[in-house]
């Protein structure tokens, strides 16, 4: 039977940029092998997968599940990953990723650099609108008109 070892799998299989950068998540125990998120064993990289594994990949704010369909050593390509491996991350991980999504600009904490151009702008405009203040002042006069009825 095949077998491989995980830190090498999860890079053939994209789940990581790098095999050091999927070794050093083994190391840190973000990386578990097991039925269940729960009762699943830390994995170290030089542990050996086999098909029908399912290896849990803890990337905040979500931990992935992905079950073993066959090994690998070498790189793949994106297309055929699907061959290799199934994504059985549970429904309720994967709702996390969209409310990071909304969270966005709303809980941008203290520290994380300063805004871009266009929050910027959006910062500016908010403010302006709270003073009552437009971004032009329009006087009738200096437009030439005169708007006085009356006469």
């Amino acid at each position: 039977m095949a077998e491989e070892r995980v830190d090498k799998w999860l890079w053939a299989m994209r789940v990581f940029k790098t095999r050091t950068i999927a070794t050093d998540n083994c190391k840190k125990g973000r990386v578990t092998v097991g039925a269940d998120a729960a009762t699943a064993v830390v994995a170290k990289p030089s542990r050996t997968i086999k098909p029908g594994d399912i290896v849990h990949v803890k990337k905040p704010p979500v931990t992935w599940s992905f079950r073993v369909k066959a090994v690998t050593g070498n790189r793949l390509g994106a297309k055929l990953v699907p061959d290799y491996m199934e994504n059985v991350t549970p429904q309720s991980q994967l709702d996390l990723l969209d409310v990071v999504k909304i969270n966005g600009f709303i809980d941008r904490r203290k520290g994380l650099g300063r805004p871009t151009k266009k929050e910027g702008r959006e910062l500016s405009r908010f403010t302006d609108m709270i003073d009552g203040t437009l971004p032009y002042e329009y006087d009738d006069e200096s437009m030439g008109w005169d708007l006085d009825f009356d006469d």
